[in-house]
């Protein structure tokens, strides 16, 4: 059984997010899918939803962290509608989980263009053949447009409707498992500023909270 972590540091950090980022570098060291992280969003309808996805960079600095997917999906509706978005790592063999949330952003063309390139040719084929949330006829379906694209020569561009959101750090909850449930918890606030195609942040409020 993994030992349990020291509780969050006395006083807490200014800034949370080096923080984070260590954390995030501990899990992505020893444990496999440690990025894997639950997004929640609001329908158009505000509905809220929830899915695993994984992210796919973290910026402490520019406050930032980015995932990828297809913007014709039923999130990209979601975030079309209301540009916000939680997520949460939870890493229950650490006794650790990181709560982030905050506006949301396209993550710029270039940075999607770089991020399609290293991906695998046959996870290229997919995020190209699959229309992400629409219903589909049958598996064979599937099957078959992925073969399709798959035998055609050349590179796979990207296609217009894949593309990265970034989410913007403007409240983040920090979670350590302690005995006796007496778990230590706190969280940061901060106010955020549009700032070009992003955001820039002012100073952190930290509190502790009860668990």
């Amino acid at each position: 059984m993994a030992q349990l972590k020291p509780p969050l540091p006395e006083p807490l950090p200014l800034d949370p997010l080096p923080l984070v980022a260590d954390w995030m570098a501990d899990a992505a060291a020893r444990i496999r899918n440690s990025t894997s992280m639950a997004l929640a969003t609001v329908d158009p309808d505000g509905r809220p939803t929830a899915r695993m996805v994984i992210c796919r960079g973290f910026d402490a600095r520019a406050g930032w962290l980015v995932f990828y997917t297809d913007r014709d999906s039923d999130k990209g509706a979601a975030l079309a509608a209301h540009p916000r978005a939680a997520v949460i790592f939870h890493w229950d063999v650490f006794e650790r989980q990181i709560r982030i949330d905050g506006p949301v952003t396209h993550a710029p063309d270039a940075d999607s263009d770089a991020y399609w390139a290293t991906r695998p040719s046959d996870a290229r084929v997919a995020a190209s053949a699959s229309e992400q949330s629409r219903p589909l006829v049958s598996r064979a379906a599937l099957l078959t447009r992925v073969a399709e694209i798959g035998a055609r020569a050349g590179e796979i561009p990207r296609p217009k409707r894949w593309g990265g959101y970034r989410i913007w750090a403007e409240r983040v909850e920090l979670w350590v498992g302690q005995p006796a449930r007496v778990h230590d918890r706190a969280r940061w606030i901060r106010m955020l500023t549009a700032d070009g195609d992003g955001f820039a942040g002012g100073t952190w409020s930290a509190t502790r909270l009860m668990p």
